[in-house]
């Protein structure tokens, strides 16, 4: 096994670092409030870079960069519509959640409508997109470790990695984490920037990169001057990488139609390709945006800031630290093109999602170690960014558990130590269960799962935010019924979509899965389907606000007495002295052992 000292170096330090912060954290985590929301005390500075660092994931930092090379222009709408989702968070519901006063999201849901049926419906869904977007990160995981270390099985990463931050949630919780990833957003920045800039500097700016790809009689004379090496069978042609609706949104209609007979291809993808295509670039711009602001995980931090204001400036913050971030990936992207094509041929772990890992490797046969310091420094980014998202996932889901279900459901009289000890060991099981269903996904690609992810936030919990922050007469029966049907038939769509992908795989997973192979006719028959089943916001976002709209008219009885006070709070400047704090356990001395 051949390793790079220096690769290795860097990985480790990150690793022992977060490690280190966990264990002094852990010595501050004291109370409930402590471990659920931070104690709610995190400044804005400090939460605005961890919200950041929660935020750029395994996705972000790897799987930006993967796409962009694998399918060009039509990629840029992931970071632009990442960044676009925290200005519907600023617009509409990060200050009135704040002022609400929770712990959880399924708090805010059983708080508004007074009912503890829908906190158990509000945890489920914690759970579905939880765990739906661990799987990414996991993917990430097994795919630098196995970078790392050539020779090494895809799932030792998963494993790895996995323990290791599931040791750190369960020592610190909220509080815990916080500073690791505001400190992992810094270590990010400085990774996915620093070799970007050496790389320009020697191997040409962006601008000349991109030219490259263009035809010869579109080409300015400054891309003669960019290195380039043939593109291999798999690579995407220029004019279709560059083109508005490339190999990304164009995938699904051509897989239906690799299945037809040869004679009825052309006439298929000429009838269908452009009007279908244009239908996934709009459901997948519906699903980033609004499932940004659908995310439990990131939701949740906001409860850490002291006041609305306060979450309202973070937010703000988060979109300047986001927005700067999403510079950098696609640059990679465009270089990899035009030096590493042959990372086309791989797939999965060896395909172009380890671009941003490659790429710094090549100055190494030019300046030595430089080279290999700057693919350090990447891995170090790397795992930064796996181990801060995974991290907020797991205190988000683990809370879910810890405080909703055994808190407030099945123990409610249960002692604040009691409830900390259920923390620490949801936060194992959550964190085993992420670890299983990580092994299972090396065939997928990451940016396709995150797409997924969100999709199925955007479909149940930004419907329940935004109608039920702004429309004083949503019933709890409404809400119920929008978010459990938009929620669901959004989950289940994806995933028979990825069942059916997975059957296709020549390794173990297509074994596994060989009993959806079945489904692939079905979709080769109903192409339009198969695009509504892979990006599905686009009906399933307006079907859970109709449902929410229509029962909630049908039941309009049942609208809660204190619905008018409680749109007060929601709304109201602070200064007015109504803000109050739905649950108030954080007030109570140390631990109840």
């Amino acid at each position: 096994m051949n390793v790079d000292p220096w690769i290795l170096v860097f990985s480790l330090a990150t690793v022992v670092v977060t490690l280190y912060m966990g264990f002094r954290s852990a010595g501050k985590s004291k109370t409930a409030s402590d471990f659920f929301v931070a104690g709610r005390s995190v400044s804005v500075g400090w939460n605005s870079a961890a919200i950041s660092g929660e935020y750029l994931s395994a996705a972000s930092f790897m799987g930006i960069a993967g796409m962009v090379m694998s399918s060009g222009y039509d990629a840029l709408w992931y970071p632009v519509c990442y960044a676009c989702g925290y200005l519907f968070l600023l617009l509409f519901i990060a200050g009135p959640l704040r002022r609400f006063g929770a712990y959880t999201i399924p708090d805010f849901a059983e708080g508004r409508f007074d009912s503890p049926l829908f906190r158990k419906i509000a945890v489920i869904f914690v759970l579905f997109i939880g765990f739906f977007y661990t799987m990414p990160q996991m993917k990430g995981a097994g795919t630098t470790l196995a970078y790392i270390f050539p020779g090494l099985p895809y799932w030792v990463g998963v494993v790895v990695v996995g323990a290791v931050i599931t040791f750190n949630v369960a020592l610190g919780g909220m509080k815990g984490i916080t500073l690791i990833q505001a400190m992992q957003y810094w270590m990010k920045m400085f990774a996915i920037s620093v070799p970007i800039f050496v790389l320009m500097a020697v191997y040409g700016s962006y601008g000349s990169n991109l030219g490259a790809n263009t035809t010869a009689k579109e080409a300015a004379p400054i891309v003669q001057t960019v290195e380039r090496k043939p593109l291999t069978e798999k690579a995407p042609a220029d004019k279709s990488w560059i083109a508005p609706f490339g190999p990304l949104t164009t995938k699904a209609v051509k897989n239906a139609a690799e299945a037809l007979p040869q004679e009825q291809r052309a006439d298929f993808l000429a009838k269908y390709q452009k009007p279908y295509s244009l239908l996934y670039t709009y459901s997948l711009i519906i699903a980033l945006v609004c499932g940004t602001a659908g995310l439990p995980h990131i939701l949740v931090r906001f409860y850490t800031n002291p006041d609305g204001v306060a979450a309202k400036r973070t937010t703000m913050w988060v979109m300047i630290l986001i927005g700067v971030f999403y510079v950098f990936p696609p640059v990679f992207g465009v270089i990899g093109r035009n030096l590493l094509p042959e990372l086309y041929a791989g797939a999965g772990a060896k395909g172009t999602d380890k671009i941003v890992l490659e790429l710094p490797v090549l100055l190494r046969a030019k300046y030595g170690t430089l080279g290999s310091i700057l693919s350090g420094i990447t891995c170090a980014g790397a795992f930064a960014a796996f181990m801060s998202t995974f991290s907020g996932l797991l205190v988000s889901m683990t809370g879910a558990l810890a405080h909703d279900v055994y808190g407030r459901i099945l123990k409610p009289n249960s002692t604040p130590g009691q409830r900390l000890n259920m923390f620490k060991l949801c936060a194992v099981i959550v964190g085993t269960v992420a670890v299983l269903l990580g092994c299972f996904v090396e065939p997928l690609e990451i940016n396709f799962m995150v797409g997924q992810a969100f999709a199925i936030a955007a479909a149940s919990y930004f419907p329940l935010l935004f109608v039920s922050v702004w429309w004083r007469d949503m019933t709890m029966k409404g809400a119920a019924t929008g978010m459990f049907t938009g929620g669901l038939l959004a989950l289940l769509s994806a995933a028979m979509v990825n069942v059916s992908t997975l059957a296709l795989d020549k390794g173990p997973m297509g074994k596994l899965f060989a009993g959806f192979a079945p489904l692939n006719q079905f979709w080769a028959a109903h192409p339009l389907l198969r695009i509504l089943c892979e990006q599905p916001a686009i009906w399933a976002v307006p079907l859970a606000i109709i449902l929410m709209i229509v029962v909630s008219k049908a039941t309009k009885k049942t609208v809660p007495a204190d619905s008018r006070r409680k749109m007060l709070v929601l709304h109201a400047p602070e200064s007015l002295g109504l803000k109050q704090e739905y649950i108030q356990e954080q007030e109570m001395p140390g631990i109840d052992a």
